[in-house]
């Protein structure tokens, strides 16, 4: 490594300069400002005797390393990967785990982890228990002699739900549990659960860490070097790694990540205190809320409230015909665009889940979820108070 890239170096700076400036950011050899695309399946062995470097693009590319390179530098891990998408992400990390295995899991988990767990681990011997991670008690009482795992995450989607990230850790490693944490509604420049005690960190990089709707991605960044072997063996086994021109687009996501990411929660905090006080709105959910259940618990371990904002109108009836009417925010399935994005759960990203289960957990027929853009505030209040009153 060059001494414009020392690791020391580059851990003391702040976080918007890590953003633009790390190991891989430009090429050496050219000084091309930017990751060089490395678009090859496979790579010239000069010598045999010598283990190169890279040798074929499923184990190891150099656009992809500068992106895990710089995920785990920015999560303040030893070692990150990129996959092909977020669930790959998640999927891979489980099979950290074997059958007969036993994981406590945040019960109002995004709809493709929980599909994941009920009917693909289930049929390979994994078992699940879903509480409300709220509620420490109701954690430690879900524990078993077969229990390996804790998946967490916080703040919940759709429901924004706070779990105490460093209470739960502690108790983890007290039972030599593996902790996992879906940091993707927060990023790493609002919430660090590494620092606060957590074993791995996975993301939907499709959503905050992209930006711009473009790039299908997962990331993950473990805190321990022989945990992230392990890890890697796993990706390297089961091949669902991001392509070379993917990395690519979403390093220049992550770029302007922290310039977005406090534009949108500014506008977020706007929109929840205005759902707060409109007449159609039954119920918003909100961490940045004065009354939210965990709000003091949320400010303990971020340093903002997200740019995720979720409320409810009182019937699906009411939602269909509201998403109906907006005029801005795509109504569509995923969040974190540069674009506002209304999505309807119990029908998007929830899908996958009974609806009695999501009742349940407070996901209910009224629920809609809004990811703030970039788009000046006033429009939209302005757009979706007339999508309100019909």
């Amino acid at each position: 490594m060059s001494d414009r890239h020392n690791k020391e170096e580059y851990a003391k700076r702040h976080f918007a300069t890590k953003l633009l400036h790390f190991e891989g950011s430009f090429d050496e050899q050219t000084g091309a400002s930017s990751t060089p695309i490395f678009q090859a399946s496979t790579f010239h062995q000069s010598d045999l005797s010598q283990n190169p470097p890279y040798d074929y693009s499923r184990s190891g590319n150099p656009t992809r390393q500068a992106l895990e390179d710089q995920i785990a530098l920015l999560e303040g891990g030893t070692r990150g990967f990129a996959f092909a998408s977020g669930m790959a992400a998640i999927s891979t990390t489980f099979l950290l785990l074997s059958a007969g295995d036993h994981v406590i899991v945040t019960e109002d988990v995004y709809g493709g982890t929980y599909r994941l767990l009920t009917t693909v681990l289930n049929r390979l011997g994994m078992e699940t228990t879903f509480v409300d991670m709220t509620d420490f008690a109701a954690v430690k009482a879900a524990y078993k002699a077969n229990t390996k795992a804790v998946f967490i995450e916080t703040p919940s989607n759709p429901t924004l739900k706070i779990t105490n990230i460093s209470e739960v850790a502690s108790w983890a490693k007290e039972h030599n549990l593996l902790t996992i944490l879906d940091n993707t509604f927060m990023t790493p420049y609002y919430q660090r659960p590494l620092e606060l005690g957590v074993d791995i960190v996975v993301h939907s990089a499709t959503k905050f860490l992209s930006g711009h709707s473009d790039v299908l991605a997962g990331l993950a960044v473990t805190a321990d070097p022989e945990l992230g072997r392990r890890l890697y063996q796993l990706q390297n086994g089961l091949g669902a790694v991001l392509s070379a021109h993917e990395c690519w687009l979403l390093m220049r996501g992550i770029k302007t990540l922290q310039a977005r990411m406090e534009h949108s929660e500014r506008s977020a905090r706007k929109l929840a205190e205005w759902l707060n006080d409109h007449p159609e709105v039954t119920k918003v959910y909100y961490p940045g809320l004065a009354d939210h259940p965990g709000r003091e618990v949320h400010e303990q371990q971020c340093s903002a409230y997200g740019a995720v904002v979720s409320f409810d109108v009182g019937s699906g009836e009411r939602a269909k015909a509201m998403l109906g009417r907006v005029k801005l925010p795509l109504v569509a399935v995923s969040l974190g665009g540069v674009e506002s994005i209304l999505s309807y759960p119990a029908m998007m990203s929830h899908a996958a889940m009974p609806k009695e289960v999501r009742h349940e957990r407070g996901i209910t027929d009224g629920l809609v979820r809004y990811s703030v853009g970039l788009e000046h505030i006033d429009d939209l209040l302005a757009d979706l108070d007339q999508a309100l009153r019909g």
